[in-house]
């Protein structure tokens, strides 16, 4: 599998115990993708995950018998995938096998890979994830992610419309991923942006205030940029005495930037301080995204505006309307500070 071990092993202690169930119709993809499928879910049993693998075309006896020769412990269950009383029967089998250790096997034919009935079996186990194998899967522009209040029907792709219902249910993500590329179940899940599109109703990217136990997670963060001068460095006592000046940017619970609103008194204007966007993460909007929430701050402060600091983000600040003023827009001591630092700043603000 491609990819960074270091980045895989965050998500382990993240999966281990969580249901996840996995339907695809078998008569849509080759022997070789159902087999790197197997493959795939093996390794998620083998770091804990729960599975309940939802075969919705060809015969699931097919994959029972794969599962024996690959000795994936799976069991297939007796009643297939239905409605009414069914459904809550296959889902009752599911519940006994994964308890004992198994995946539950589900026999889906004549259903469709998000239909209703797939999306009650999945919130009837408390699935976190119900991922989704296609033949082919359509370019929604390369959105990583998609928040299911985003999509509306009869405006949006029909998987997508599909996929949102089935959040709605209950169901807190849905993965929609290319079931011929190799490894696509474990490299969707171990990493940050993954490989198809996921519809999610629950906090996959947001912006929080930051914590006292993130303050470690910060300062180590921000050390490449620190030590290229690119930003002041701080310790962890001025980090946690100003700790309600920062919020942080997650996604999938990993912290990936940062930014700070320092206020002066008496003073009209903060400042905008410490963007930072891992580098691993650079090229995504992300820091265009903190910049709106330091300024949603701001306001919510009763700020008339802010400044930035900075000797290389120019073009960036401009693109977001900031214009470049004089020293003398600055609070006095914060002006005096950056004076003694020695740093060739500049200084750029926005007006509400």
């Amino acid at each position: 599998m491609k990819g960074d071990v270091r980045e895989v092993l965050q998500y382990v202690p993240l999966f281990a115990g969580k249901t996840f169930v996995v339907v695809f119709d078998e008569n849509l993809l080759p022997e070789s993708a159902v087999a790197e499928t197997l493959l795939d879910l093996i390794a998620l049993q083998r770091i804990g995950v729960n599975l309940v693998v939802v075969v919705v075309g060809g015969d699931l006896v097919d994959l029972a018998n794969w599962a024996v020769e690959s000795e994936f412990k799976a069991e297939a269950v007796e009643n297939p995938l239905g409605v009414g009383e069914c459904i809550a029967e296959c889902i009752a089998e599911c519940d006994a096998l994964l308890s004992r250790g198994q995946a539950a096997m589900v026999d889906g034919r004549g259903s469709r890979v998000l239909a209703r009935e797939v999306g009650d079996l999945a919130k009837g186990l408390s699935a976190a994830k119900l991922m989704v194998l296609l033949n082919a899967i359509p370019d929604y522009g390369r959105l990583p992610s998609i928040a299911e209040s985003e999509i509306r029907e009869g405006e949006s792709d029909e998987l997508l419309v599909m996929a949102a219902e089935i959040c709605r249910m209950g169901v807190p993500r849905v993965h929609l991923l290319d079931g011929h590329l190799q490894g696509a179940l474990t490299l969707e899940i171990f990493s940050n942006e993954g490989v198809g599109t996921m519809v999610h109703t629950d906090s996959y990217r947001e912006v929080r205030a930051l914590r006292e136990e993130d303050i470690p997670e910060l300062l180590a963060m921000m050390g490449r940029s620190v030590r290229a001068a690119h930003l002041v460095p701080r310790t962890y006592e001025e980090v946690a005495a100003k700790r309600d000046d920062f919020l942080l940017l997650t996604v999938d619970d990993n912290v990936i930037g940062c930014v700070a609103v320092h206020t002066y008194k008496g003073h009209d204007l903060g400042e905008l301080a410490c963007l930072y966007v891992k580098e691993s993460h650079e090229g995504r909007s992300y820091g265009a995204d903190m910049v709106v929430a330091a300024e949603a701050k701001g306001k919510a402060a009763g700020m008339k505006g802010l400044f930035a600091l900075t000797n290389r983000a120019a073009k960036f600040f401009a693109a977001r309307g900031y214009e470049r003023k004089e020293m003398d827009l600055l609070p006095d001591g914060r002006r005096q500070q950056l004076q003694e630092s020695g740093r060739d700043s500049e200084v750029w603000a926005k007006w509400f």
